[in-house]
């Protein structure tokens, strides 16, 4: 007798005593983790658990070795390996699917490791456990996982000749977030993991560097208290810096030894402060530390990125634990961070900072202002040397730009990640052109490296004249240019500021003394970010260039006191002016500069390398891209622009303009003589949009929608009693009649409401005056030598009926004009399918349409 799998499986657990109910976990029905199924209740079949299980057997007797075995076992349901090792003969996998489940920073730490570059051993933990973690096993590592990661510690202390939590010879580990798509700043990270009281005595004894050691285990103790246990980062500041106070240190690096000491004390009373103790047993402190990680996967900046980014189906972040090398051993020893070529312009060299005696969180937090990375090259020669080597062996690996992150340890250099870098518009063209001629990559693989929100950066407006008087003059500051671009706004020094300004339609500049990745909704609502300290590297950079906001940074000229609202500038002549909360200010993100005001702007052209790009892009596309356009200004972007026509003109845009939008609401509100002499007036500015309009297209397509929305979207508030006043004046109404009138008009729900094509129903004038004018324009077009290609669009049709009333309307008014003029044109009509009722019964009204739009 065959027995089904599932079967066995109940009868195993049944067999020890087991109920399948007892072994299903607590939050199964919770609606957040429904798709987050346990792999032995997936519709995969259980016999490839059984098969992979050593411990299970199919024998006539049922028996497992143990009940913890198989438990442990079913509780994991992974489909995948968990833990890949890496560094020092163990390459890892690498590859799309090893993106996929090691994250990218694990797939690149095995990918640098294949190609011999010196990175520091490690292992990671999969993508795949982080989904686990999350949902079925109840934010624990089963006993499964922790014996491998317990296993894969014994190969790093092997290739260091270091043992975790050992006093005499300790090994400290870095544990940090890697998902396979890049989220900079937005998850966490944990480094010198490992210290303890005693460890941090060894350490100290170990390398002769007491500072070196004691400066290690304050900053443990800190992003520890911070990541893992939720204490507030400032709370810990607060407790440097008055430490920095009292003895007169300026930097960190300037506090001894004993200085540290005291740090480390004051540290330990802020877990005191909140009821929390720090864990001594590293072993804890690892398996905590692993565990935030993954929590960090849902925490609310991580969340708020991904949709930011529109990252979807993943299935967590990796957690990548390494080896610690240290960049804070001395002035041999330091860190930085480095894109091979430059991200706000696509330059062909190194771009990036380092910091002496610093860890790497030093640099991209923005804490301390670097060094630029050419000064590497006068400081450490031959680490300088090898360095310019491997950036050119990742980018020719890659195939694309890299940002990359490294540490050098008393003068030895390592790689910690590497990665596509982050780019701006304008960079993203020059470098995808760039690696084309230089033979690094394909037409077809560079335009998949652009996106569409980079074209859209490069077309945004710059500072009109840089070179003019009144521009120069209005300069108050400079700092780091650390994303392009030109932005103009108030002043909002936190996020909750710029998040209302950005609802009430007031552009903001978010100014911080620096940011943290807790200000991602300031930094995405804000039209510029300005920073008094951190680099061209920092969070706040790189996030910025990523979406197109400019960005200056480490501006030591202003003090920003967030508290009070208030940035004080210290100008080149040595005065101070204060800017208040609510100030115009503008950013140059090219040059770094801070000009007060608000300042002009104008709009690029399209020319040298972005030309090229968009060539090429015509050279291997499939399809046609039509613009959105409602008037001849529109239309001539549109054409400057590359579009092959004009796919939807929504002619009611043209009548909220302010001198036509008296003429419609007569037209909507008036007696009869009204409407006839408002139809008259809009029939003049109607041939006039459209004919100019059919000029700037000549020979491309251009497709009319005739007036869609409700006609109460026309009518004046009622609270605005200034223009009620003057509309019932000029159509000799009394202001309760007016009142009255445009109540009349109002709309519960605009989508069942009269509009679309049964406004053209129940209004045909309106129809019939739209239709002359885009016949007559587009004959007086044709006249002067334009190739006129009509489509007429009417909108909302539910029914082929309504599309065949609205159809004959069009044909007659344009039969009449024909008639007039003695000469005819081409047109289609056509439709757009919107509604439920229109795809329910498109192919009735595809008989007699010549064309559908969809939206």
């Amino acid at each position: 007798m065959r027995i089904s799998a599932p079967a066995l499986a109940v009868l195993c657990l049944s067999s020890h005593g087991i109920g399948v109910d007892s072994f299903l976990p607590v939050s199964w029905n919770s609606p957040s983790i429904s798709s987050n199924k346990p792999a032995f209740l997936a519709s995969k079949s259980i016999d490839s658990f059984v098969t992979r299980t050593p411990s299970v057997q199919y024998e006539t007797s049922l028996r497992v070795s143990t009940q913890s075995e198989i438990l442990t076992e079913l509780e994991i349901g992974l489909e995948h390996k968990p833990i890949s090792l890496f560094g020092k003969g163990h390459a890892g996998a690498s590859g799309v699917d090893a993106r996929h489940l090691l994250g990218g920073k694990g797939a690149n730490l095995a990918e640098m490791s294949s190609i011999g570059l010196s990175v520091p051993p490690g292992f990671t933990i999969s993508t795949e456990c982080c989904s686990a973690f999350c949902s079925h096993w109840s934010q624990s590592l089963p006993p499964a996982i922790w014996s491998e990661i317990t296993e894969s510690l014994k190969t790093i202390e092997i290739a260091m000749g270091c043992t975790f939590g050992s006093a005499k010879d300790p090994l400290l580990l870095s544990v940090r977030s890697g998902a396979a798509i890049s989220m900079p700043g937005m998850m966490d990270t944990v480094l010198n993991l490992g210290m303890n009281d005693a460890v941090c005595e060894g350490l100290a004894v170990k390398t002769g560097n007491p500072r070196f050691a004691w400066d290690s285990y304050r900053r443990f103790l800190e992003m520890f208290g911070n990541v893992v246990l939720e204490i507030p980062r400032s709370a810990f500041e607060e407790e440097i810096d008055d430490v920095k106070y009292e003895t007169g240190a300026f930097e960190d690096s300037d506090l001894t030894v004993e200085n540290l000491q005291e740090v480390v004390k004051r540290f330990k009373g802020v877990y005191a402060k909140n009821n929390l103790s720090f864990p001594e047993d590293v072993m804890e402190q690892l398996s905590l530390a692993i565990g935030a990680v993954f929590k960090g996967w849902m925490g609310p900046r991580a969340v708020k990125y991904r949709e930011v980014e529109n990252i979807r189906d993943l299935l967590g972040t990796a957690v990548n634990v390494q080896a610690m090398v240290f960049g804070n051993m001395g002035d041999t020893s330091g860190t930085g961070v480095c894109f091979t070529r430059d991200p706000n312009n696509g330059g062909n060299e190194l771009f990036g900072e380092f910091l002496i005696n610093a860890q790497g969180e030093d640099v991209v937090a923005g804490v301390r202002t670097p060094k630029p990375i050419s000064e590497l090259q006068l400081e450490m020669p031959d680490v300088y040397s090898e360095f310019k080597s491997n950036t050119d062996i990742l980018e020719k690996h890659y195939g694309d730009m890299q940002d990359i992150e490294f540490t050098i340890q008393e003068g030895k250099l390592f790689m910690l990640q590497t990665r596509n870098g982050k780019r701006g518009g304008e960079a993203a063209v020059n470098i995808a052109v760039d690696l084309v001629n230089e033979g690094l990559a394909t037409k077809e693989e560079t335009i998949m490296k652009v996106s569409p929100e980079h074209l859209d950066q490069l077309l945004h407006p710059r500072f009109s004249d840089t070179e003019s008087n009144n521009y120069k003059a209005a300069v108050i500051a400079q700092g780091l240019p650390a994303s392009p671009g030109a932005a103009v706004g108030r002043l909002a020094f936190t996020n909750e500021k710029v998040v209302k300004n950005k609802e009430e339609g007031i552009p903001s500049i978010l100014v911080r003394a620096e940011t943290s990745p807790d200000d991602i909704e300031g930094m995405f609502g804000s039209e510029g970010i300005l920073t008094a300290r951190g680099g061209m590297t920092s969070h706040a950079a790189v996030v910025a260039r990523g979406w197109g906001r400019p960005c200056i940074c480490g501006c030591t000229a202003i003090n920003v006191d967030e508290a009070a609202g208030e940035m004080t500038v210290t100008t080149a002549d040595g005065n101070e002016k204060v800017f208040k909360e609510n100030d115009f200010i503008s950013l140059n993100g090219n040059t770094g500069e801070i000009l007060d005001g608000e300042q002009l702007v104008a709009s690029p052209a399209i020319s040298g390398n972005l030309k090229t790009f968009m060539d090429w892009v015509d050279e291997l596309r499939s399809v046609d891209v039509l613009a959105n356009a409602d008037t001849p200004g529109d239309a001539k972007e549109a054409r400057k622009n590359g579009a092959t026509g004009i796919g939807l003109c929504r002619s009611e845009h043209m009548f909220f303009q302010p001198d036509r939008i008296s003429q419609v609401r007569q037209l909507i509100l008036g007696d009869a003589a009204q409407e006839e002499a408002a139809l008259k007036e809009l029939l003049v500015f109607q041939r006039s949009d459209y004919e100019g309009i059919f000029k700037e297209m000549d020979g491309y397509p251009v497709t009319v929608r005739l007036l869609d929305p409700p006609l109460h979207e026309f009518l004046p508030s009622l609270e605005d009693k200034e223009i009620l006043s003057a509309l019932a004046e000029q159509l000799g109404l009394s202001m309760e009649e007016l009142v009255e009138k445009v109540k009349a008009f109002a709309e519960v729900n605009p989508m069942l409401g009269l509009r679309g094509c049964r406004l053209g129903i129940t209004r045909p004038s309106i129809i019939e005056m739209q239709s002359r004018a885009i016949i007559e324009a587009a004959l007086n077009a044709i006249e002067a030598g334009v190739d006129a290609k009509i489509d007429i669009m009417v909108p909302l049709v539910g029914k082929v009926e309504e599309f065949k009333d609205q159809a004959a309307l069009i044909r007659a008014t344009a039969t009449k004009v024909f008639e007039e003029q003695g000469k005819t044109c081409d047109f289609k009509i056509g439709t757009m399918i919107e509604i439920p009722r229109a795809a329910l019964t498109a192919h009735k009204i595809a008989e007699e349409a010549d064309f559908f739009s969809f939206g």
